[in-house]
């Protein structure tokens, strides 16, 4: 590659683009390129604690341990923002070549040593990733971008890569996506009558590869520069696309419906807009919580078998749905502990419920909770509002005169 002011300037900007977006702030995929005429293969990918990471980051002059470098970074604008990725974890991260040179620390920075400059010939891209399917569609669009200015244009050579499994793959893979597809369906999609010949032009304007296979049936292969691709589905919107939204003409529906608001929305609207008349702020929350904030910290663990529990949580604070407002309503409370008071709370949610009744195993119900906290207990307001919502439900009120309950 011969980089200029303007390519090597596109080329970063390249990644941080990727970095903010398909990457998820570096927490999916983190892209490392390095000047390979200063490095040597074969590469390692390892995990170590960070006091035994040593190495010169980018644009420093002197050495740092990986420890000492999270405590450096911290007053850094720009990757300060990076470091709890990795930052509580035992081992981090780091790429060696053979010569024991660090590459990279991902996903926080690269080494001095192998960093690119104008004089930079040959490039040298990692990914490092949690997502192996974004992995791959990242270093896709690295390599198939910036291939054009290499020195044999659209030239890549690819690499050897050999898992924890001792199992052999070959990066990047830049093979074609097929799809099948059927003139008739992406007419009724679109709600277009198009020829098939018609359909192989749009798609071909859209940089897909097109093959009519007789009657109407379609053979598409989708380059890996198109990574959004991932259904035929995907293939009626780009034939829409090309063919022009506002060339589709406006039809009106043969059968005729008339829509209405589902019941319980309807009845959960008119709850929100009576307490919010008598002065109270409506919150939402998030419908999964942990076992810790669902059930121990309210004195509920005898209830955890009712709770739909979460196959595989990716984080601890989402366990388990939901089985009562009243949790995530105080943490709600707890964050916002300078509001001044009294501070009148409420929500109109969901709560999720295991259900042998149900298909899926499990139920939705709507429940209502009002939260006040002041300088005195509020007990009068509370009740204040389960009289109005009786009274706007229209629930008779049914009183019990026994002296048992008035001596009580």
């Amino acid at each position: 590659v011969t980089f200029t002011k303007e390519s090597y300037k596109s080329f970063i900007d390249l990644q941080d683009k990727l970095h903010q977006n398909l990457c998820r702030q570096r927490t999916l995929v983190a892209i490392g390129t390095h000047d390979l005429d200063t490095l040597k293969g074969p590469f390692r990918y390892e995990a170590l604690p960070p006091e035994k990471i040593v190495f010169t980051p980018l644009k420093q002059t002197r050495e740092f341990n990986a420890k000492d470098l999270m405590e450096f970074y911290k007053t850094d604008l720009k990757l300060k923002q990076y470091l709890h990725i990795i930052e509580d974890s035992p081992v981090y991260p780091v790429i060696y070549d053979s010569n024991d040179v660090v590459l990279s620390l991902p996903p926080i920075i690269n080494g001095a040593h192998s960093a690119i400059t104008l004089d930079t010939k040959d490039v040298f891209i990692e990914c490092t990733a949690t997502d192996h399917t974004k992995a791959c569609i990242t270093l896709n669009t690295v390599v198939t971008m910036f291939s054009q200015y290499c020195a044999q244009p659209f030239t890549i050579e690819p690499v050897k890569v050999i898992d924890q499994f001792e199992k052999e793959r070959v990066y990047p893979d830049l093979g074609l996506k097929e799809f099948e597809v059927n003139q008739r369906a992406v007419c009724k999609a679109i709600g277009v009558d198009i020829e098939a010949e018609k359909i192989v032009s749009l798609l071909q304007k859209m940089q897909l590869f097109v093959e009519h296979k007789g009657e109407g049936n379609l053979l598409v292969r989708v380059p890996p520069t198109r990574s959004d691709i991932l259904h035929a589905c995907d293939i009626y919107e780009d034939v829409a696309i090309a063919w022009g939204y506002n060339n589709i003409v406006k039809e009106l529906p043969t059968c005729m419906t008339v829509g209405k608001e589902f019941p319980l929305n309807q009845l959960s609207d008119l709850l929100r807009s009576e307490l919010a008349m008598v002065g109270f702020t409506e919150i939402l929350t998030w419908a999964l919580c942990s076992v810790q904030e669902n059930f121990v910290n309210v004195k509920r663990e005898h209830l955890m078998e009712t709770a739909v529990t979460i196959g595989n949580p990716k984080t601890l604070d989402f366990e388990v749905c939901r089985t009562s407002l009243l949790p995530c309503a105080l943490k709600t409370l707890a964050a916002n502990k300078d509001a001044p008071v009294p501070v009148k709370l409420f929500e109109v949610s969901d709560v999720i419920l295991v259900s042998d009744e149900h298909e899926s195993g499990a139920k939705n119900e709507r429940r209502l909770l009002v939260l006040y906290s002041g300088k005195e207990s509020g007990f009068e307001v509370v009740h204040g509002v389960l009289n109005r919502i009786m009274q706007v439900l229209g629930v008779p009120a049914e009183l019990d005169n026994s002296s048992s309950s008035s001596s009580t």
